[in-house]
């Protein structure tokens, strides 16, 4: 039968069927979902584990062999079955099949697969696994689920944030889950339960090795020529790699001049700044920064942004013939200062 990922938690709490399929592409779910039968079954006994994985030089015998050994002391096993290709060949399919219409009582299997494709999902042994075992299909989430995915995930841990608070989340995480999953785990060692603020969430997220370099945009922003000077010295001190500087630099010269664009257009500041996702302190720094900046301005700074760039590739650059560091501190300057 078919199980829906959030069916699976009040399944294990009845007595576990002999076979489980998992599949997706969602690694931290099939991983989540992977550890909950686990767990389940060794709470109804089945202590000792078997893991398989099928790789080239994998034989399927070794699935029947699994399956039909005895424990020195009776014990009930689980069996995992790992395919990380999905594709189980000839010999794989009918081993499958034949597998998942005779399964031994004593034992539990678990089989993962990634995400199948269309023509896979009509294979005879896929049929029989589903019509044989628990099937789980867990669906990717989709970058419009992702903050109310992260708003659930905070939920667990008695905290809770606003929308612009989960979008900030969803933006830096850039769809990968794991990584989400991460920020979320780190908030709650950070702070208490109880709603977060957008700060003790922007602080948190961003605090890491590369910190100060999306704190850029706000010296340039606010025109703090000396930050942003002492900021540029710093990563350079560290080691920091120049092309990460130089795109952070250039994305916001490349935000403002789409906002000075659609501003000039005749559309509402307000508008724009949400729809490019722009939120709490930098929102606040954008309008004076916009008014200080003229279009003519961000358009020859995103130019020289581009020769910047050939400069670290070890192009030649028509514009510049010195070090790249002391260009791009030019260039932020010419931002900061308008």
């Amino acid at each position: 039968m078919q199980l829906r990922p959030d069916a699976l938690d009040a399944h294990l709490n009845k007595p576990l069927a002999g076979l489980y399929v998992v599949t997706s592409d969602e690694h931290l779910l099939a991983l989540e979902a992977a550890d909950k039968i686990r767990r389940a079954a060794r709470a109804q006994g089945v202590t000792e584990r078997d893991v398989l994985v099928v790789e080239r030089s994998f034989r399927w015998s070794e699935l029947l062999a699994a399956s039909q050994s005895q424990s020195l002391f009776g014990e009930r096993k689980l069996i995992e079955l790992r395919i990380p290709t999905g594709k189980p060949g000839k010999d794989g399919s009918q081993a499958l099949q034949d597998y998942a219409g005779a399964p031994n009582p004593d034992n539990v299997t678990l089989i993962t697969l990634p995400k199948l494709d269309w023509a896979t999902q009509k294979a005879a042994w896929v049929a029989s696994l589903q019509q044989h075992g628990v099937y789980i299909d867990i669906p990717l989430v989709e970058r419009a689920q992702l903050p109310a995915w992260l708003g659930a995930r905070l939920a667990t841990q008695k905290q809770s944030a606003e929308r612009a608070s989960l979008d900030f989340i969803a933006d830096r995480v850039e769809g990968n889950l794991l990584a989400a999953h991460q920020e979320i785990q780190k908030l709650a060692l950070l702070y208490p339960e109880g709603p977060l603020s957008f700060e003790q969430i922007h602080d948190a997220v961003l605090n890491v090795a590369r910190y100060d370099v999306f704190k850029l945009n706000e010296a340039m922003l606010s025109g703090d020529a000396a930050r942003l000077v002492r900021m540029l010295e710093g990563l350079k001190g560290e080691g920091e790699a120049l092309p990460l500087v130089l795109w952070a630099v250039a994305e916001e010269i490349r935000t403002l001049l789409k906002l000075k664009a659609g501003v000039a257009a005749g559309r509402p500041l307000g508008q724009l700044t949400k729809e490019h996702r722009i939120w709490g302190p930098r929102e606040r720094l954008v309008e004076p920064a916009l008014r200080r900046l003229k279009l003519a301005t961000l358009e020859d700074a995103l130019q020289e942004a581009a020769q910047i760039d050939k400069m670290v590739k070890g192009l030649r650059a028509k514009a510049y013939a010195g070090d790249a560091w002391d260009a791009l501190l030019q260039l932020a300057l010419k931002i900061a200062r308008g």
